[in-house]
């Protein structure tokens, strides 16, 4: 499916017929569907423990905009996010690709302060941290050009992969060790002294 695109679901757990119906009928109702097209085929496939569901894009239409902003309002019910995102970020790539573009940094948008300039900000912050200095300005004029809220929240989405700030943060092996004393380690394996009559 390279050069293809698609919403990816994470952890969708039931038949996939129910999926199919369910996402339809809500994408309908809220517009994201134009022209009464809807999904026909779509992909179940496991990875990391998790059921994802693909839904292509092609053969519908749909208003990319308030997909966007549905896909980063409803994050952390659906996982949602691009094809174009998942595969090099989360399976290493397409098959038969080349050489893959520079990897977009996580930055964690999603529960900030939605204004437009305090976003801009967040992601331009972490893309010059991961030395991406041209790509942070590229970016920032890109979407400053753009025309609307929804067009330039998809432009900061093509630079780096946008995260929750709510997601848990799982600290190394070396970390949870360093932060374990000997002392402590020690003091609960002693045995409790009696009580002396």
């Amino acid at each position: 499916m390279d050069g293809k695109e698609g919403l990816i679901l994470q952890g969708c757990g039931g038949e996939l017929q129910e999926w199919l119906h369910g996402i339809n009928e809500m994408f309908t109702e809220a517009g994201l569907l134009k022209n009464g097209t809807k999904f026909e085929d779509i992909s179940a496939f496991e990875h990391d423990g998790l059921t994802c569901l693909l839904y292509p894009f092609e053969g519908v239409e749909l208003d990319i905009g308030k997909l966007a902003v549905w896909r980063l309002q409803t994050h952390e019910t659906f996982g949602g996010t691009w094809l174009s995102d998942y595969v090099p970020n989360h399976l290493g790539g397409f098959i038969g690709e080349s050489a893959p573009e520079a990897e977009k940094p996580d930055c964690a948008l999603i529960g900030q302060d939605g204004n437009i300039f305090n976003l801009v900000g967040i992601a331009k912050r972490t893309l010059r941290e991961h030395g991406m200095n041209g790509r942070a300005k590229k970016m920032a004029d890109r979407v400053f050009a753009s025309g609307s809220y929804s067009e330039a929240l998809c432009i900061i989405g093509e630079y780096v992969n946008i995260t929750s700030t709510t997601e848990e943060h799982k600290p190394s092996l070396r970390q949870q060790l360093k932060e374990t004393s000997p002392e402590k380690t020690i003091g609960k394996a002693k045995p409790e002294k009696q009580p002396e009559r």
